[in-house]
């Protein structure tokens, strides 16, 4: 009966908890698996899982100045199997800036330094899918554009999924 009258009286409101506003700078961490799927340069299109499996490893850190701009570090241990032998392949520090687009979409726009000798920059399209009070379940769709150590500039599609907290 208390119900009734509380959400009659005042509105379903009042029984609702109010959640303060994020403060600003605000951090994050993340960690995530990441599967580059196909890569294209002059050299031809090769496809991950077809021949090995190349699989990464981002661990990162987002510091968000407002609601719509921040900076992110992000570190990527690659791991290479083939031929049944696995190893670690590559190591990928991975600077950029965040854009929050709303809808739970972020663009990530990182620069790119692999231990490889590679360099370059990778856009990032992030959307939380699923939401909890202390985390959150992401996927992402990155494309890396890699320049220099001798091998043409090449162009990889990657799927990544993760949880940030």
């Amino acid at each position: 009966m208390s119900f009734f009258i509380l959400t009659s009286t005042f509105g379903p409101e009042v029984l609702a908890q109010e959640t303060p506003p994020p403060v600003y700078p605000r951090i994050a961490g993340y960690v995530g698996i990441l599967h580059p799927i196909v890569t294209f340069s002059e050299e031809g299109t090769v496809t991950n899982f077809k021949e090995y499996y190349v699989g990464g490893m981002p661990l990162g850190i987002n510091i968000w100045k407002s609601a719509k701009v921040g900076f992110s570090l992000e570190i990527v241990p690659f791991v290479r199997a083939e031929n049944g032998v696995s190893r670690m392949s590559n190591v990928l520090i991975h600077p950029g800036l965040l854009l929050a687009l709303g809808k739970g979409f972020t663009l990530a726009t990182r620069a790119a330094f692999e231990t490889s000798g590679r360099y370059g920059f990778t856009p990032v399209l992030n959307k939380i899918v699923k939401k909890n009070k202390n985390s959150g379940y992401f996927v992402a769709i990155p494309v890396p554009v890699r320049f220099g150590n001798d091998h043409p500039t090449s162009l990889t599609i990657g799927f990544q999924f993760g949880i940030a907290f």
